[in-house]
């Protein structure tokens, strides 16, 4: 068939191709509204992540190449309320996961403006469309990757944390540009009610509206409501995980579905064991010291010597960035401004520095991790060597652990080999 003049070839480019009658200005304004609150909070609890991480405080924390102004500094993360990153994480993974239902309705409602002919009329619309691009590819993308993460199954071309960090970038800078352009719009369509739809053609149709459409076998309020429910479903078996406890017999759809991750005081989620990153019986076994360094002095422990020094207990949550928490347990060890005072920092007069924890963990961005002064002040940030009343198991970082109030779980570094205080990281 001959386009030259300007006739749309057969298939989805023609109007009439798309005959559902639900589409329309008010459905896509209703979930476009509701991903405009949502894609908010979550953008809001991504960047409150980021600042968890204390990402501008060593290189072991934040790798991201090239971030420059990108990784801006945001504040130095508190270690009060303890259970911070608990909330802020869960809030933006179990959000994340409801809201893919409203996503997929939302491209639904507007995939005929996809394959809107011609594909080019003029340099505005060729900007609005190349934001829709960048908008529908970077919402895929990040929800995607996010997923996979959630489902601990890394098969990203490159490190999560990256490409999660620069594809935020993208989608919210499309994002901005399209509520920028689409909110009033959107505003006036709910307005209208979901009976008014306009007719075909017509600027208010927005392209939205199908010149021949089917018999309508569920209404649009129907439609919003189905999309609802499966948002509801999706709550009700991932909000578990991010609670904890025997909550989490309810998140099907964790990575550990409903099982318990064992009995006793170390029955309590492991997201690495020490088998899955190369953890050897030699390298926490008798030979195991703990270096804890300095100020220029450095003190060597055994094992027996840590355990000689005053212990104290914490109750703390684990809660990492895939969005599961633990409920909180009962952690008992030194704290970390004691064993900075053995090389002598701290003190009533004196300030602790931040400090370095490195692992024995072979391989991998997390064998070590920078913890702030405030987190290292905190009374509660101990290197644990027991948990709940029993000795920690391998998995959970035997033969010690740091555990901080409101750290991300991979600040928690296991397998703790050496502490650095005060110097470059």
């Amino acid at each position: 068939m001959d386009v030259s003049d300007g006739a749309p070839p057969p298939g989805p480019a023609r109007p009439e191709f798309w005959r559902s009658p639900l589409r329309g200005p008010w459905l896509t304004a209703v979930f476009g509204l509701v991903l405009l609150f949502g894609v908010t909070v979550l953008f809001v609890t991504g960047l409150l992540s980021y600042a968890a991480y204390n990402p501008d405080l060593a290189p072991v924390n934040d790798q991201t190449p090239d971030k420059g102004w990108l990784g801006f500094y945001l504040f130095s993360w508190p270690t009060s309320p303890y259970w911070l990153y608990r909330l802020t994480q869960g809030v933006h993974v179990v959000l994340g996961v409801v809201l893919v239902p409203v996503l997929l309705g939302k491209l639904w409602s507007v995939i005929p403006k996809l394959f809107a002919w011609p594909p080019i009329r003029s340099l505005g619309q060729a900007i609005e469309r190349l934001s829709l691009l960048l908008l529908v590819g970077g919402a895929g993308f990040e929800f995607a990757t996010g997923l996979l993460n959630v489902q601990l199954h890394y098969i990203f071309p490159g490190s999560f944390y990256a490409l999660h960090f620069y594809g935020a970038w993208v989608f919210i800078g499309a994002f901005a540009v399209h509520v920028s352009l689409r909110l009033p719009r959107a505003i006036r369509a709910v307005r209208a009610g979901h009976a008014a739809q306009p007719a075909a053609g017509s600027e208010e149709a927005a392209g939205l509206v199908s010149p021949r459409p089917a018999q309508p076998t569920l209404s649009r309020r129907g439609a919003v409501g189905l999309v609802g429910l499966g948002s509801l479903a999706l709550f009700a078996v991932t909000a578990g995980q991010s609670v904890g406890g025997r909550w989490r017999r309810t998140a099907l759809l964790a990575p550990h579905g409903g099982r318990d991750p064992g009995p006793g005081p170390n029955g309590f989620q492991i997201n690495k064991t020490a088998g899955s990153v190369g953890i050897r019986a030699s390298d926490i076994g008798p030979a195991w010291r703990l270096t804890v360094r300095g100020a220029g002095r450095q003190a060597v422990l055994t094992r027996e010597e840590l355990l000689a020094l005053p212990q104290h207990e914490a109750a703390l949550p684990i809660a990492c960035v895939e969005g599961w928490s633990t409920t909180d347990q009962l952690w008992s060890g030194v704290r970390l401004t004691d064993l900075a005072a053995l090389v002598g920092l701290g003190g009533p007069d004196g300030d602790v520095p931040h400090v370095l924890v490195e692992s024995v963990q072979r391989g991998g961005p997390f064998g070590s991790a920078a913890l702030r002064d405030n987190q290292v002040r905190d009374r509660r940030a101990l290197l644990a060597v027991r948990v709940n009343g029993a000795v920690l198991s391998h998995d959970h970082g035997y033969p010690a652990r740091v555990i901080v109030p409101g750290a991300p779980g991979v600040l928690n570094t296991k397998w703790v080999t050496r502490l650095t205080f005060g110097e470059p990281a």
